[in-house]
């Protein structure tokens, strides 16, 4: 699931190293499905982030994020969604 996920990412906006990252979306796809949200994204790169960076500056609650920033979570959040879908039939 990880890699059906990672495949619907587009190339340019994959982290580097991000094997992990993935394997975390494929577990919150089994836990939300298609109802994944930008919030449980952005939660699930924080856990991913501390260990990468512990001062990023995207380290925040979801809500305080600017725009910019919340917007970088979407691409993620409609890929889980596509393959949650596409498990579901």
């Amino acid at each position: 699931m990880a890699a059906e996920i990672r495949g619907e990412v587009p190339k340019e906006l994959i982290p580097q190293d991000s094997d992990d990252l993935f394997r975390i979306y494929a577990v919150l796809m089994r836990a939300k499905g298609a109802d994944v949200s930008p919030v449980d994204v952005h939660d699930a790169w924080v856990v991913w982030m501390q260990i990468r960076q512990p001062d990023h500056s995207a380290l925040a609650p979801y809500e305080t994020l600017d725009s910019e920033t919340q917007d970088k979570d979407r691409p993620f959040v409609q890929a889980i969604r596509r393959v949650a879908s596409r498990e579901a039939r």
